[in-house]
């Protein structure tokens, strides 16, 4: 008997791993599969705090949206893709759908990862597809290293501006954001801090 081999293209790999990976996330980034484990309970309890600050600085009321992990189609490639932990978009995010969960890079003002145990991915790998695709903030909660990263003013495939936070300080999300809010450092390395 013969077999049928049929070649599977990127988006149908992503699929497949994602039905055999429940929990995982799959993203695609620079034509690269990019697998990262399921989130642990401090990282979620950041992304809930996240959630909890937006609110209190009335982020809803400036025409804008904090999310936990909407799916974000960078347009670098064919099926580039992300999901990053959390993200701030316009408040009309579902009018620039492109397919499936993902939305355009053009609505995202911020985009913040969360480190897990493949920490080079937010720290190296999706650097220069944020900036690629005009990502305008960039933060990244390193919990390998005890820092946050922000990065800001995209030129081409890497960001103008690299700052590091350590514990002690607030992260000041930038005014283009469309929201004054001001991260503290423990928050988005420890969550809530009990």
């Amino acid at each position: 008997m013969a077999a049928v081999l049929h070649e599977m293209t990127i988006g149908e790999a992503v699929d497949r791993l994602s039905k055999a990976l429940p929990r995982h996330r799959v993203e695609v980034l620079k034509g690269n599969i990019v697998v990262t484990p399921p989130p642990d309970g401090p990282h979620q309890e950041t992304v809930g705090e996240l959630v909890h600050l937006f609110r209190q600085v009335g982020g809803r009321d400036a025409g804008v949206k904090g999310l936990p992990g909407i799916g974000l189609w960078l347009g670098t490639g064919p099926d580039d893709r992300a999901e990053p932990d959390w993200a701030i978009v316009e408040a009309d995010y579902k009018d620039a759908h492109v397919k499936q969960n993902y939305y355009a890079a053009n609505v995202f003002r911020l985009v913040l990862e969360v480190t897990s145990s493949n920490w080079e991915n937010d720290l190296i790998t999706k650097v220069e597809p944020y900036a690629a695709a005009r990502i305008p903030v960039y933060v990244v909660a390193d919990r390998k290293h005890d820092q946050v990263v922000l990065f800001s003013e995209p030129l081409g495939e890497s960001y103008g501006e690299r700052t590091v936070y350590k514990r002690g300080e607030t992260v000041p999300v930038p005014e283009s954001v469309g929201v004054a809010l001001e991260l503290p450092v423990e928050v988005l390395l420890d969550g809530d801090g009990d």
